[in-house]
């Protein structure tokens, strides 16, 4: 497993780089205690969990140091003054005019019993947003490195998008995608077959964070470029 790279490193707060496979949190059992907050707590013995990205997904990740920088950054998680940049790769090219801001607006519950799985569900659901634009040269995007892995045009088209989450519901922008017929490539919960041979892992990368520092309050940027390698 590759190791963990801290973008930023003060009093208050840690950024980190977490690589795609490995959990942000421990999960059940012995066999998935090995997870970002994990690793970096051997290191800074405060840190504190602030949010999380699923397994699949790579990305910037925000840690607090203490309870107190805790509950401020939570806060603002909850509050939703964090902006959050996603990129993915996704199955199938969507029928819309590149660059130009889209939004999924649908409600979101957790499948008890099919977990992990989040559904749609119109009744009960959590209100959840996501905008997302099609890039239609995302050589040139900042949030991608260059060379950044495509899959082959052998197994299918596929397209590159930019999200932005407004809510941060579970799984929520591979159900908001999956329902418009764009799934992740690579994505073993929600892709069909053909989805999940498209790409060696879930090809959602967390490329751009902003918040206000809970100490000082001074807006603060991070960002990292995905190669889906």
């Amino acid at each position: 497993m590759p190791l963990l790279t801290a973008l930023y490193l003060d009093d208050a707060l840690t950024v980190l780089h977490k690589p795609s496979g490995l959990l942000a949190v421990p999960g059940r059992g012995p066999d998935k205690q090995d997870c970002l907050s994990v690793r970096v707590q051997q290191h800074i013995s405060d840190a504190q969990v602030v949010h999380r990205l699923d397994m699949g997904t790579s990305g910037l990740m925000v840690m607090a140091r203490g309870l107190e920088m805790q509950r401020r950054l939570q806060r603002q998680f909850a509050q939703g003054e964090v902006r959050k940049g996603y990129v993915a790769v996704v199955q199938g090219r969507p029928a819309v005019e590149p660059t130009q801001w889209q939004c999924i607006d649908a409600p979101l519950l957790v499948d008890w019993p099919n977990r992990p799985r989040s559904v749609i569900d119109h009744q009960y659901g959590k209100p959840s947003r996501t905008r997302w634009r099609l890039l239609d040269a995302p050589e040139m995007h900042p949030a991608l490195a260059p060379g950044f892995f495509r899959p082959p045009a052998a197994q299918g088209t596929h397209a590159v998008l930019e999200l932005e989450p407004e809510t941060g519901r579970s799984h929520q922008i591979r159900v908001h995608l999956q329902s418009i017929g764009h799934a992740i490539a690579g994505d073993a919960l929600y892709g069909d077959a053909a989805n999940q041979q498209m790409a060696p892992r879930l090809m959602l990368h967390a490329w751009y964070l902003g918040l206000r520092h809970p100490a000082t309050d001074q807006w603060m940027e991070w960002r990292c470029s995905a190669d889906f390698r």
